[in-house]
């Protein structure tokens, strides 16, 4: 049985990641843990005061949302009883929201974040904050919009790197209940190379978990074109590494993560050491 978190921001119920762990659920049980965040003030969301390079995180608090997010409680508790899904309930306000989701993600097999609603005041998706937690997740993200089929094919994001093949490994890992669906693993380069990085090495390792298995090489500017080719794929799921972490290959995840994530089509599946 996995455990899997659910965390929703102060007044914003995701009902497409509920929706996503109940239908992981009716393929195996799981345990799904709501995190409900407090609401931010974007106004004092971010501070630079100390002159660091990077964003600071300023303390939440719980306003006039209160009573909405004891609403989304309740109603998380609900459908998790109506569907005969074991829950448990986190009921910490925190000062710091990111630091103790990271904890919690510490201890969770997957984190599901509902993309278009996800403290959505903040500005466009993925919103920094969204941007900060598939950066410093200890577990694999689901990043999921509201409206979506369940996915029916994978699509593998592959580009020879170590981030990728650990991003594969990891979703064969958890989900063997969805690896035997029909199953792309894509490579794209757009510098004439015909030939996919390790072709034998990652054909071997990915075929023994997919069986139902395709590779496709596509011969095009990533970062212009293979969102558009990826958000015409129905019912598909795609899989991807790290978020932008290498200079390498922050292009190619880049129009993977983001611009997919932005359409709002498709679950993007993300992991990282």
């Amino acid at each position: 049985m996995k455990k899997i978190l659910l965390a929703f921001d102060g007044t914003h119920f995701s009902n497409g990641a509920f929706e996503f762990a109940r239908k992981l659920n009716e393929l195996e049980p799981v345990l799904v843990t709501g995190a409900f965040l407090p609401q931010a003030q974007a106004a004092s969301f971010w501070s630079y005061a100390d002159g660091m390079s990077g964003p600071q995180f300023v303390p939440l608090y719980e306003d006039a949302g209160a009573e909405v997010t004891k609403a989304n409680k309740a109603k998380f508790e609900e459908l998790c009883q109506r569907n005969g899904m074991e829950y448990r309930v986190h009921e910490d306000l925190y000062d710091f929201a990111l630091p103790e989701l990271k904890t919690e993600t510490r201890y969770a097999d997957l984190l599901i974040i509902g993309s278009e609603v996800f403290y959505e005041n903040l500005g466009s998706s993925p919103n920094e904050y969204l941007q900060e937690i598939l950066h410093k997740s200890e577990c694999p993200v689901m990043v999921v919009p509201e409206k979506y089929d369940f996915p029916k094919t994978n699509v593998l994001c592959y580009d020879g790197t170590e981030s990728s093949v650990y991003a594969i490994k990891q979703y064969a890992y958890l989900f063997p209940e969805l690896v035997k669906r029909s199953t792309l693993l894509v490579y794209v380069n757009d510098d004439g190379n015909n030939e996919f990085p390790q072709q034998v090495n990652i054909e071997e390792l990915v075929s023994r978990h997919f069986p139902d298995l395709t590779l496709m090489k596509l011969d095009m500017k990533p970062e212009k074109y293979f969102s558009n080719w990826i958000n015409n794929r129905v019912s598909a799921l795609i899989v991807t590494g790290s978020f932008g972490r290498s200079a390498l290959s922050q292009l190619f995840r880049k129009s993977i993560a983001s611009d997919v994530i932005a359409e709002h089509k498709l679950p993007v599946f993300i992991a990282h050491r």
